[in-house]
């Protein structure tokens, strides 16, 4: 089953990254205050990155991957806000 890791930012201005077969239900939980605990006080997020995985697996480690990397590491990862503007995520969300 196909898989997506994810980035969203927290109203702090922190990074949580998760991987899920629906990101627009993850996103809502998060911000539901039913997501992850590190994101339940950090409230709202707003999705930032998105990238399909065929498997769990696959998933899995990109996470591990993107979760090891330094803050300035992640930010290079992360589109600037004005290149997300022609980003459609309606296929994910």
């Amino acid at each position: 089953m196909p898989q997506y890791v994810y980035v969203v930012e927290c109203a702090d201005g922190s990074l949580y990254t998760g991987y899920t077969t629906d990101v627009g239900r993850r996103v809502e939980e998060h911000n539901a205050g039913d997501g992850a605990k590190y994101t339940a006080g950090r409230r709202p997020v707003s999705l930032r990155y998105v990238e399909y995985h065929p498997s769990r697996s696959a998933a899995q480690s990109r996470e591990h991957a993107i979760k090891s990397l330094s803050r300035s590491e992640k930010d290079r990862l992360l589109p600037d806000a004005d290149d997300r503007v022609g980003i459609d995520y309606s296929a994910v969300v």
